[in-house]
């Protein structure tokens, strides 16, 4: 990490102490964990005051952290990696549930600091409750409004105090939230013209599920690693 962001980390880390937490990175770029509750204070002082300056917001993302680092394909006979693999799926995990994981659902707010070159990335957890929910930041940054809205389309966390959370990029009558790790692949519906009624209707969907077949990688000759770069002759 360049001795730039070193410095802002720093900074940051003094002014606000045990209110962020510094997460590790291999990229090379600068990521603090904030606390739900700590979220308005940290985002305002970093708007405003002059040793930070981040008066722009890049962006505004989700990230759904279910079954975060287990591999879901674990096989010495096929690749695990690819369009062909196949994946028997576990059960679908119901919104219905009285409480998630506390850090299943994460909300990632992208900053771009004008006056001093710098990029920050924060992340703060939801929290247990369903749905997951946590404050809106349009009033710091009005950017975030059309951001805000694709977060809760498409992983349903609820942003308290946003002046107009509906939908952005599926249809009116879409159920569910598609970026959730536990969305069927197949959704729940699907559009069907009802002749009789002439007009577009939704009807469940009647896709079936299936395991597609993996590519196999044969264990024979072809692969051995003293003939895979030996050229003819």
């Amino acid at each position: 990490m360049s001795e730039r962001l070193e410095t802002l980390a720093a900074q940051i880390i003094e002014r606000f102490g045990d209110k962020v937490e510094r997460v590790p990175s291999i990229c090379g770029e600068l990521t603090l964990e904030v606390g739900r509750d700590d979220l308005i204070e940290v985002a305002t002082a970093l708007r405003n005051e002059g040793d930070f300056g981040f008066d722009m917001l890049m962006d505004v993302c989700g990230v759904d952290y279910l079954n975060y680092g287990s591999d879901e394909w674990d096989t010495h006979d096929a690749t695990d990696t690819g369009f062909s693999r196949g994946v028997e799926r576990g059960p679908v995990i119901l919104d219905e549930a009285d409480e998630f994981d506390a850090r299943r659902f994460a909300v990632v707010y992208h900053l771009l600091s004008l006056q001093h070159n710098l990029r920050l990335r924060l992340r703060v957890y939801t929290g247990e409750s369903n749905p997951p929910m946590i404050r809106s930041v349009v009033d710091i940054w009005n950017g975030a409004n059309w951001f805000e809205r694709e977060v809760f389309d498409l992983y349903g966390i609820l942003f308290e105090g946003h002046p107009d959370l509906r939908r952005i990029l599926t249809d009116y009558g879409f159920i569910g939230h598609p970026f959730r790790k536990d969305f069927p692949l197949s959704g729940n519906v699907e559009v069907h013209y009802d002749e009789a009624e002439g007009r577009v209707v939704y009807r469940p969907v009647s896709i079936e599920p299936r395991t597609l077949v993996p590519r196999v990688i044969r264990d024979d000759n072809r692969y051995a690693a003293d003939l895979k770069d030996v050229s003819d002759g």
